[in-house]
């Protein structure tokens, strides 16, 4: 008799917390479309980095408010690594990556493993090599001492997109 009364109790308690559980899910307000996407303020990070790097770094200016910054980072002690992520109106990712290292080994790393196509695209007064990758396809340029990249899942639209709006400034003029 010992036995079942115990599992009896045991089926009883875990129905009182299910019931328990299921009036805080009804009641606690939750919004299942809500975008979980954080948006960071980059302007500090800009700041910082372009007072560090050893070369010009590149921040978008203009930008429609749709493309939202999810990312940021600066690492003077990883070859100057300056990284910032955004989310365009399609909600395809694009990121500015530049560094001092501009191996086969850091840009496949930047590109998720894009390979140079051969052909460039105009933006601006400047051009950028194509790169074509599985994941992420990407806009290169190869400068003396520093390597920038955009790169991400959006279409070489919104890479130029990107690339276009892209200011390039180096030390403390802001």
């Amino acid at each position: 008799m010992k036995g079942k009364q115990t599992v009896w109790d045991m089926v009883r308690s875990l129905a009182v917390i299910g019931i328990v559980v299921a009036g805080i899910y009804i009641f606690v307000p939750h919004d299942d479309k809500a975008d979980p996407t954080h948006v960071v303020d980059y302007r500090v990070e800009t700041i910082t980095a372009r007072r560090a790097a050893p070369y010009p770094v590149a921040a978008p200016v203009g930008l429609p408010e749709q493309w939202r910054a999810t990312s940021v980072t600066y690492d003077r002690k990883s070859a100057n690594a300056w990284h910032l992520g955004f989310l365009d109106p399609k909600g395809q990712y694009v990121a500015i990556e530049q560094s001092s290292d501009a191996s086969a080994k850091h840009l496949a790393g930047v590109t998720r493993n894009a390979k140079a196509t051969g052909q460039t695209q105009q933006v601006g007064d400047l051009v950028w090599e194509r790169w074509e990758g599985e994941k992420y396809d990407a806009l290169v340029r190869q400068e003396q001492g520093h390597a920038t990249v955009v790169t991400g899942t959006a279409s070489f639209e919104e890479l130029g997109a990107m690339a276009a709006a892209l200011e390039f400034r180096q030390g403390a003029q802001q």
